[in-house]
């Protein structure tokens, strides 16, 4: 019976961690209990420290963006979603420009914006928190026109500065200081 046993946990403990999940490829996404599909990214600092985690739900036709973010100095940052899935420091420039797949301006408060990448700023508390929630209508997070992941990618940008909502092509948010691709 205790070789049964011992086998049984050996058995269970190989086959677990054989299941074991590993990163996922650039530009692939999960499927959420509802069957919608999400995309995670892991937003860090020019130096390697993870100062937000940014997540990409399929709700019907739009996608929900929520920015859950720590360890930031206190004050205001925009937030926008880049074209490419990529982030080299020290300036993060391999991100792209804004996510824009039906050529708008940028800013909610331009006549002739907004983007798909426009999102809130993210005002940041004297505890080094802050967050926000976000839908981004008539988008995919992958697949068709609109889609956020495509061949390329997609990242989520913090910028040293407040978006004005309404300067093209990037609200005068200032140097991009944290960056992570949605996974």
């Amino acid at each position: 019976m205790k070789r049964l046993s011992l086998m049984f946990a050996t058995t269970l403990v190989t086959g677990t961690a054989a299941c074991a999940p590993s990163e996922p490829p650039l530009g692939s996404v999960a499927q959420t209990a509802t069957g919608g599909a999400t995309a995670t990214a892991d937003v860090r600092s020019v130096v390697g420290q993870s100062r937000a985690t940014a997540t990409a739900t399929q709700i019907g036709d739009s996608i929900r963006v929520r920015v859950d973010a720590q360890r930031m100095p206190r004050g205001t940052y925009a937030a926008h979603v880049h074209t490419t899935g990529a982030c080299a420091p020290p300036d993060f420039n391999s991100a792209g420009p804004h996510w824009n797949p039906t050529g708008q301006q940028h800013g909610r408060n331009n006549p002739a914006g907004m983007h798909k990448g426009d999102l809130p700023n993210l005002a940041i508390g004297s505890n080094g928190r802050g967050n926000f929630e976000f839908t981004i209508p008539a988008a995919s997070v992958s697949g068709g026109s609109t889609a956020m992941l495509d061949g390329d990618g997609a990242a989520l940008v913090i910028h040293s500065q407040a978006d004005d909502h309404r300067t093209d092509p990037s609200g005068n948010a200032g140097a991009r200081i944290a960056c992570g691709v949605f996974r």
